[in-house]
């Protein structure tokens, strides 16, 4: 079982299309349909993906590592080339990196059950607030 987290807290999951493997994806022709989820290693390029922006509905972003940043970098990477989608953090993304995740361009987080009773919703509320806090708009508003 999972826990599904964004700015609301602890949520139902509402997505029930499933998910369809990267590598099958890839290796497969699915041009004509669409609205699938996929889940997408870490290790692939957000222009890797580009080409199933009109077919991926949500892609979810293995975060196999909470040190492991580069999921970070392919959501930040696939709204900077026009992704309007959901992107979803999938893994090892703890309460302290979901603010990170919101400004990279996560639209939520999917952690096991076993992380959320370590880091309880209470946490992850705490981080909701996270266009409160961000200094580079700040910065970016002043030069």
């Amino acid at each position: 079982m999972t826990q599904l987290i964004n700015d609301s807290g602890f949520v139902d999951d509402d997505w029930t299309a499933g998910f369809r493997d990267w590598e099958g994806v890839t290796s497969s022709s699915y041009a004509t349909e669409a609205g699938y989820g996929v889940d997408v290693p870490n290790t692939v390029g957000a222009d890797q993906i580009k080409p199933y922006f009109n077919q991926a509905a949500i892609i979810r972003i293995d975060f196999p590592s909470s040190h492991d940043g580069r999921g970070f970098s392919i959501a930040r990477h696939l709204r900077l080339i026009g992704y309007t989608g959901r992107i979803r953090a999938h893994g090892h993304v703890l309460a302290d990196q979901y603010a990170m995740a919101r400004r990279c361009g996560i639209d939520e987080v999917e952690i096991s059950e076993a992380l959320a009773a370590r880091q309880p919703e209470p946490q992850w509320l705490d981080r909701a607030n996270w266009k409160d806090f961000n200094y580079q708009s700040r910065l970016r508003q002043n030069a």
